[in-house]
């Protein structure tokens, strides 16, 4: 079996001139080997792609694979994780994790947002603001919560975040619009726990793998799980598994997300708590990272003992149950073909 590997190199962005926050969301070398190793272990052997563009070229002169392990966030736009997985669709080849749909939605938290809460999954009330004149519009209690509407790995999230009043809010949003060039998501803010929830499977073989606590340090940016405290989180933030009842409650909440937005393979669902303790969907992680030490999704792993192998394995088998293919049996992957 020839399989594909795509990716973003953060090193790479780097090089070319890219900003440190430009490059947040994209993978070190060290995620590449980690998958390449657990692919191995399962017998796969990878064939470093790289980006869209690389892919492009190497589809356009024949090139194909059997299946790519793809978790190239891209660059430009708005669907530009969905761009990996479209062109993949226009050449008939099998992948993991979700398809342009799912991508380009999820991407965006306020149309997020709209489809969970219209199947019922509970969100804290939201406006998104695409310029200075739509805040007159708001009829949000405060405090509120601002964020950039497509950005992740805590981009565009500060102390600032959390604003308490109408010119506060202003300025946060003046800030936003003019920096990421992009609306801004208000919500009401949410002051209780927060958890992310690893997922893997898709549809109703979808489950959760462990739900994390995320716990700021002294040494951390108050409040906010921030760009900075996400940057630094080895000594800004606490991760622990919960099993509580409302972390039970949280994880019922992020797999209905999950299922109602069609994910697929495996990924992340952020939840955090109002004041009454009651979980609310924050955003969805399609793509999640994968770094084998510090990415979210394998610590959560690790901490209620799957080991790096075994979470690939489980993406694996979701993936390749749902494209109808197969690995010999020796490879340890328990799929069957259609």
């Amino acid at each position: 079996m020839r399989v594909g590997l795509t990716y973003d190199l953060r090193d790479h962005y780097l090089a070319a001139g890219y900003g440190v926050e430009e490059t947040a969301e994209f993978d070190s070398i060290a995620t590449i080997e980690g998958i390449e190793g657990a692919l191995g272990h399962y017998g796969l052997s990878a064939d470093r792609i790289g980006t869209v563009q690389q892919l492009a070229a190497r589809l356009a002169a024949g090139e194909r694979w059997d299946f790519v392990f793809n978790i190239a966030e891209g660059l430009h736009g708005i669907g530009r994780e969905a761009q990996v997985p479209a062109l993949l669709d226009a050449y008939g080849v099998p992948y993991c994790f979700s398809d342009p749909l799912v991508m380009a939605l999820t991407l965006h938290k306020g149309m997020t947002k709209h489809v969970v809460r219209d199947k019922g999954v509970p969100t804290a009330p939201f406006v998104v603001i695409e310029e200075m004149a739509d805040i007159a519009a708001i009829d949000l209690p405060f405090p509120l919560f601002t964020k950039p509407v497509a950005e992740g790995t805590g981009k565009g999230v500060l102390p600032t975040s959390r604003v308490t009043s109408i010119a506060a809010l202003r300025k946060v949003c003046r800030q936003l619009l003019a920096r990421y060039r992009q609306p801004v998501l208000v919500e009401t803010f949410l002051p209780g726990r927060e958890f992310t929830i690893g997922i893997t499977g898709t549809g109703t073989a979808a489950a959760p793998v462990a739900t994390m606590e995320v716990v700021l340090t002294a040494e951390a940016e108050a409040g906010v799980y921030s760009y900075v405290n996400k940057e630094e989180c080895d000594q800004r933030v606490r991760y622990h598994l919960a099993d509580d009842p409302e972390a039970q409650e949280a994880a019922r909440v992020a797999l209905a997300a999950w299922r109602a937005l069609g994910c697929r393979d495996g990924g992340r669902i952020d939840i955090r708590s109002d004041a009454m303790g009651r979980p609310h969907f924050l955003e969805v992680n399609p793509l999640a990272g994968l770094h084998p030490q510090h990415s979210d999704l394998p610590i959560m792993c690790r901490l209620a003992g799957i080991p790096y192998e075994a979470l690939i394995g489980r993406i694996l088998d979701s993936a390749f149950r749902r494209c109808g293919l197969r690995l010999g049996a020796a490879s340890g992957v328990p799929v069957a073909a259609e």
